[in-house]
């Protein structure tokens, strides 16, 4: 999903394409609707791929068709089509959508965490909670120990819920990359946690790493 390709052009669309950037740099605004036209399926289709979502890729065509009204001149004939341009603005906004998305999922997530962490229970358990404290920290600073690529792919998967798929889209890089950033990753984390004495954490961290290597 991480490539952007363009639909095939005659010469003559192309040309086309071109007029209609052209009118739009003048202030026509009916030569938007004439890009809408030509563009919006392999762009919603583009957008719905990345994004899984009717509604959000709709909202994401919106924001590029604007966008393009707003400032024409980011379109730079000498780097290649119309077709190729626009897509990519598409892609790129999809996956922007997509982190804003997960940004907000976080928020949320931690928002009722606190809430939970505040609400008294008669059957919390002191030593638990204690642990738990423990083990969090370990596995930050296990992260730590990881490459960027490594650690940017496992907190995407692991905190964020994202297929492998999903994060090949969001960081750009080919799906055998990332699984191979993954499964890497996770065996280093299954060393750091080990050696602290995580025991458990370590084996269940095996395991999983184990498994990313079927998929």
């Amino acid at each position: 999903m991480g490539a952007v390709t363009s639909p095939p052009r005659r010469t003559e669309d192309a040309a086309g394409d071109a007029d209609i950037m052209r009118r739009i740099r003048a202030g026509d605004r009916s030569a938007v609707d004439d890009l809408y036209d030509r563009f919006r399926r392999p762009a919603f289709a583009l957008a719905r791929r990345i994004l899984a979502d009717d509604t959000m890729a709709e909202d994401v065509l919106q924001e590029v068709f604007l966008s393009v009204w707003r400032d024409p001149g980011a379109f730079d004939r000498g780097r290649g089509s119309v077709a190729s341009w626009l897509l990519a603005v598409v892609h790129h906004k999809a996956v922007d959508a997509v982190r804003r998305e997960e940004s907000q999922r976080r928020r949320q997530a931690r928002a009722e965490d606190e809430m939970a962490l505040d609400a008294p229970t008669a059957t919390r358990n002191v030593e638990d909670e204690a642990w738990a404290r423990v083990v969090a920290e370990r596995v930050r600073t296990a992260l730590g120990a990881l490459s960027a690529p490594q650690r940017e792919a496992l907190t995407l998967a692991y905190y964020g819920g994202y297929t492998q798929r999903e994060v090949a889209a969001l960081t750009g890089a080919p799906l055998g990359t990332v699984k191979t950033r993954m499964l890497a990753g996770m065996r280093r984390l299954r060393e750091e946690l080990g050696g602290s004495g995580s025991g458990d954490l370590g084996g269940a961290l095996d395991s999983a790493a184990a498994e990313e290597g079927r998929r």
